[in-house]
């Protein structure tokens, strides 16, 4: 676990597949920005107990509150391609009402510095489409510097999207020693 001054990360629990599962899978509650594809349930359990979710190339961690009690949001890495030396990351808040409150900043950067700690790896990506304003001050805030838009890259929620990529280096975050709690 990672213990921050607002959010606690962690990796998820077997007795809590299934709500974690309900809560990554209910869009009604996600505000205009979910995820682009619902995992089915029975990959989303077979992944789990092939690995956890969590390994070398790609993992997720919950984002609770402090006390371990309330589900916040989710936070992710993936490699993508074979020829990139870093990870790119995808974070959600499971409700609208969490918005607002630093929960997801201060996820992204320790998560980012976690990552940085454990991986040799030099850069870190988050991909936010252009509208969604919330996610790419989040970006910016942890450090994340726009390094430019990738024109109608996405489809969702029946039309095109462009997105706005930004980048964190490893000498750009702070250690994870002087974020935690």
């Amino acid at each position: 676990m990672i213990k921050g001054k607002k959010v606690l990360l962690r990796t998820i629990r077997e007795k809590e597949l299934d709500v974690v599962y309900n809560l990554i899978c209910c869009i009604n509650n996600k505000g205009p920005y979910w995820h682009l594809i619902i995992p089915s349930e029975t990959e989303f359990k077979k992944e789990f107990l092939k690995n956890g979710l969590w390994g070398k190339n790609e993992g997720r961690m919950l984002i609770m509150d402090t006390d371990d009690r309330e589900y916040l949001g989710e936070i992710l890495f993936f490699k993508g391609f074979d020829y990139q030396s870093g990870f790119e990351v995808g974070y959600e808040l499971f409700h609208p009402s969490y918005a607002g409150k630093g929960y997801m900043s201060e996820a992204l950067l320790l998560f980012c510095s976690y990552l940085f700690a454990c991986f040799p790896i030099n850069r870190i990506q988050v991909n936010a489409m252009s509208e969604n304003i919330g996610s790419c001050k989040v970006a910016e805030k942890c450090g994340f510097k726009y390094e430019g838009t990738m024109r109608k890259a996405t489809y969702h929620n029946g039309k095109y999207h462009d997105l706005n990529l930004y980048s964190l280096l490893r000498e750009e975050c702070p250690p994870l020693k002087s974020l935690l709690a």
